[in-house]
């Protein structure tokens, strides 16, 4: 069976432009697969919101990250989900751990960024500082060496966010950088008109990846494959559970249940959760109904209590 860093491989490699939503952990990833999604991107920013109700600041750590994308992958076994590998949570040797044992744990693909940490979400409002360019061509190259060493299958995108730090043409001397280092795919985060995705999509010759977030106008996906871009994500999972999750609460709380927004039924919940090819593996080991047990104190000339009585004063 080939691995999921393979499959992903191979997908990027197809023609057209791939819908990438983004996922927060082992249900939504689930829920996308059966959709028929092709990949899906495991996000920081939903990570520290569904798991900790934190904001995407550097406070969910690589061994929090790491532990949702083994559940995650393990819930949809095979499918290439690709994981955010933030800064790389550390150096240079801190990337070459990240890079193994993300690979370890299932991923096809790690999205990798040059943000000084702690980061933060490349489209919360204000300046975003990052390293220096050379500081981040060396994360890459130990991201790529780290890959060729221990001889891991995973797919490697660099993200700029030299964009919000500095200016367009740092994040496009970035995107050449890493392209020179051996990324597989070139992600600038932030970009802010249609000019930009354009002159970026067209300058560099690796794959490229749209994040269609708040700083970032909402392109078609046909106008994105026009301009050459193989990748696009939508982060909207996240927002829609807060959405429907606090109006179902609303009408709850307000004893309406006619306002609840459309909820899944009780039994499309226990298919999602593989509900009934749990009780056909349980089935396999099922005891046959038997009698209580022997009681060692019964027999025909008296009740078990008196049988233990007696043993007991005796």
């Amino acid at each position: 069976m080939s691995s999921a860093g393979e499959r992903l491989r191979t997908l990027i490699n197809e023609p057209g432009l791939i819908v990438c939503p983004v996922v927060n952990g082992p249900l939504s990833a689930r829920l996308a697969q059966e959709v028929g999604f092709s990949t899906v991107l495991l996000g920081g920013l939903g990570v520290a919101a569904e798991r900790f109700a934190l904001p995407d600041l550097g406070l969910i750590t690589f061994s929090d990250m790491l532990d949702q994308l083994r559940n995650t992958c393990a819930a949809v076994p095979g499918f290439p989900v690709i994981a955010d590998g933030d800064t790389g949570y550390g150096n240079a040797l801190n990337v070459r751990r990240t890079v193994i044992e993300y690979s370890r744990a299932g991923t096809a693909g790690i999205l990798l960024e040059d943000q000084l940490w702690p980061k933060k979400c490349g489209h919360y409002a204000g300046r975003h500082a990052v390293v220096s360019a050379e500081e981040a061509r060396m994360k890459i190259r130990a991201a790529v060496d780290a890959r060729r060493e221990a001889g891991v299958d995973i797919i490697i995108v660099a993200r700029t966010d030299a964009r919000s730090a500095v200016d367009f043409d740092e994040a496009m001397r970035r995107a050449k950088i890493f392209e020179e280092e051996g990324a597989d795919i070139i992600f600038i985060e932030a970009l802010k008109s249609e000019e930009e995705l354009r002159t970026f999509a067209a300058s560099v010759t690796t794959k490229t990846w749209a994040n269609m977030m708040p700083r970032t106008p909402l392109v078609s996906r046909t106008a994105l494959a026009e301009m050459g871009f193989k990748i696009v994500t939508y982060n909207v999972a996240l927002t829609a559970t807060v959405h429907a999750v606090r109006a179902a609460f609303t009408a709850l709380a307000k004893d309406d249940t006619s306002e609840l927004p459309p909820i899944a039924s009780f039994d499309e919940l226990a298919d999602l959760v593989e509900l009934p090819a749990f009780k056909e593996i349980e089935s396999r080991y099922a005891i046959a109904e038997q009698d209580s047990p022997t009681d060692p104190f019964a027999d025909s000339k008296g009740t078990s209590a008196d049988k233990r009585h007696n043993s007991e004063i005796a």
